[in-house]
């Protein structure tokens, strides 16, 4: 995960201000007067924030990271579908970041875990980069829509059913931080048991807290089990795919993109549930198009990813020549990170962004250009029939606290609600529908098998046995024990 580019800490330039050479003082100025995109201000109102710097700079704006480590910010939605659909310009190749090759992001940067260099087709190139993301994308379209269906409104009812008989929840820790995991651990092939300690890891690594390198740890650990058990017993379910493809990738190759996946695929689709029930629940128009046929759930979920994508920005891409883009000149070895959030409210392509935009999904929330997210789909269903089947068992769930008491999280790339309360009617004894038994330890996601049957119809003595037990998540590890393990584990 982390390659020879890191130094050791020894000989590592401090964080705690720009080195003297750094473009911040070069190009941009007192790095004084930049943006932080982990400072109050992108805490508060990220939105906000991407507007001034759009109106201070133009579509492309500098911007500082943690440790005060310069990078631009890409405001633009066309500078955005440049950037990305350009790799002769722009690489994903994150170790021609100079200051990973000056040795200067300290080792405990909560950066690493997403910009660390991977042998994944997300950090690749060119025709590596093609071998790599076909085993993906193969691998994903395999699944029978309508057997990922099942497994979704199953796994929902399962939540449902931990709440119901309360009359009240809290539709983000009872459900939308809970439901894509169950749904994500059986696409892989792993028991649900695993989920909780992943929803917690996955979150605070993302969020680039002081834990997540620990977190990611975990997460590599629990993934390394996986590919281990499934080399010699594998299924109908991702981890065997990729292990099967064509392609040939090595054990440190599906791991890793199981990583991508299972990171990727929960934060995105943890956060458009969340954008997604908050709108279903405040918004009087969504509320009257939905009740009289003008919208339906995935008419829902695009305006959702329209006005709040559920990463707000990306590590997009290092420049790989000196370029300009935006009215910027861009040295060599620059980072440059995607706005999202901020691409889709760009006035030169939405000049009013309360126009309801149906059906279209030219947004830019799962990104663009050869990088697009080709799990989407997956995200989509699960946020479209998980909300439908809580609406079905739940009819007159409403918010218990007035809209403008809810409160938002943000980190450098995301933006959630902390909570989501709620109240409803609780439903008779007896009264609860639920879609089939739970899944049992181990079972593999519905679909076709290779013999022609379907999962859920096979004999309990062909499941899996029960997995080992995860690896304890170890949230107190110092951040240079953390990385030496890490190293020791490659």
């Amino acid at each position: 995960m982390v390659t020879a580019s890191f130094s050791d800490p020894s000989r590592t330039t401090s964080a705690s201000e720009p080195p003297p050479e750094c473009p911040a003082h070069a190009r941009f100025g007192d790095p004084a007067g930049l943006a932080r995109l982990l400072g109050p201000e992108a805490a508060e109102n990220p939105m906000s924030l991407y507007e001034r710097l759009r109106a201070e700079h133009g579509p492309v704006a500098p911007v500082l990271l943690d440790g005060d480590l310069p990078a631009w910010l890409v405001l633009g939605y066309r500078e955005i579908l440049e950037v990305a659909g350009t790799p002769s310009r722009f690489s994903r190749d994150s170790r021609t970041w100079r200051w990973f090759r000056e040795g200067k992001v300290p080792p405990d940067s909560p950066l690493l875990p997403m910009i660390a260099w991977q042998p994944v087709c997300l950090f690749l190139d060119g025709a590596e980069r093609d071998r790599l993301r076909l085993a993906v994308t193969d691998s994903l379209e395999r699944f029978n829509r309508r057997g990922i269906r099942r497994q979704i409104t199953r796994s929902a009812h399962q939540l449902i059913d931990g709440f119901a008989g309360r009359g009240a929840a809290d539709l983000v820790g009872d459900f939308s931080e809970q439901l894509p995991m169950l749904v994500m651990t059986q696409l892989l092939g792993m028991p649900d048991e695993y989920g909780p300690r992943l929803v917690e890891a996955s979150r605070d690594m993302v969020a680039g807290t002081e834990t997540s390198v620990a977190s990611n740890e975990f997460i590599v650990e629990t993934l390394q089990q996986l590919v281990r058990r499934k080399r010699g017993n594998t299924g109908h379910d991702i981890t065997s795919w990729l292990i099967e493809h064509p392609s040939a990738l090595t054990d440190e190759e599906v791991w890793n993109h199981l990583r991508v996946i299972l990171i990727a695929g929960n934060e995105t689709t943890v956060n458009l549930l969340k954008s997604t029930l908050r709108m279903v629940l405040t918004d009087p128009r969504c509320h009257a198009s939905l009740a009289g046929g003008q919208m339906t759930l995935p008419d829902v979920v695009e305006q959702v990813l329209w006005s709040e994508p559920p990463l707000m920005t990306i590590p997009g891409r290092w420049a790989a020549v000196d370029t300009e883009i935006g009215g910027q000149k861009v040295e060599a070895g620059d980072m440059l990170l995607l706005g999202l959030a901020a691409g889709n409210h760009d006035p030169a392509v939405r000049p009013d962004p309360t126009a309801p935009l149906h059906g279209n999904r030219s947004h830019l929330a799962f990104s663009s250009g050869p990088q697009e997210c080709p799990g989407q789909n997956i995200g989509r269903a699960i946020t479209d029939t998980g909300i439908d089947t809580l609406l079905a068992r739940l009819p007159d769930v409403g918010l218990s606290i007035p809209e403008e008491e809810l409160r938002w999280k943000s980190g450098w790339m995301t933006r959630h609600l902390t909570s989501l309360p709620v109240t409803f009617t609780r439903p008779r004894s007896g009264s609860a529908v639920t879609a089939a038994a739970p899944v049992g330890v181990g079972a593999a996601a519905e679909g076709p098998l290779r013999d022609g049957t379907d999962s859920a119809s096979r004999p309990a003595a062909a499941l899996p046995v029960p997995y080992p037990p995860p690896p304890a998540l170890r949230r107190r590890a110092s951040w240079w024990d953390s990385l030496k393990g890490w190293l020791r584990g490659r």
